[in-house]
């Protein structure tokens, strides 16, 4: 009984924390696609480039925000930082593949980063769930 009032607590809670995840990612969606523009656009930056070093400032302020809101109460790890860079590498990686491969086929370049980043989102909430915020730290 006692489970099962744990289960049904953790449900809830599972869901604010995905709904959480997924609105500092949307700040991060802002963050990556105004820095893609200026870089690509006003600087002439090539555009594979550009979107790392988006990516890269998105996932410095992703990881700000999810320390002290989404998995609040943790505190500051280096470690965890670090795990977080990590495992944000592989969405990283998909993203810039995404981008360069989809705007070889035509695709208009802020699109493709948008179907990027929501790849990478999956794989970024999977990997900060079980690998970096996780219980075991």
């Amino acid at each position: 009984m006692l489970r099962d009032v744990a289960v049904m607590h953790a449900k809830p809670a599972k869901v604010a924390q995905f709904v959480k995840f997924a609105l500092v990612g949307c700040s991060g969606v802002a963050v990556n696609t105004a820095v893609l523009y200026v870089l690509s656009r006003r600087l002439h930056l090539p555009l594979a480039a550009s979107s790392a070093v988006a990516v890269e400032f998105s996932v410095m302020t992703n990881y700000v925000l999810n320390e002290f809101w989404t998995f609040a109460g943790r505190g500051v790890c280096g470690k965890r930082f670090a795990k977080f860079n990590i495992a944000s590498l592989a969405g990283l990686s998909l993203n810039v593949l995404l981008v360069w491969s989809l705007t070889r086929h035509g695709i208009y370049f802020l699109l493709a980063n948008l179907i990027g980043i929501g790849v990478a989102f999956g794989v970024n909430y999977f990997l900060s769930t079980a690998w970096v915020w996780s219980r075991t730290l």
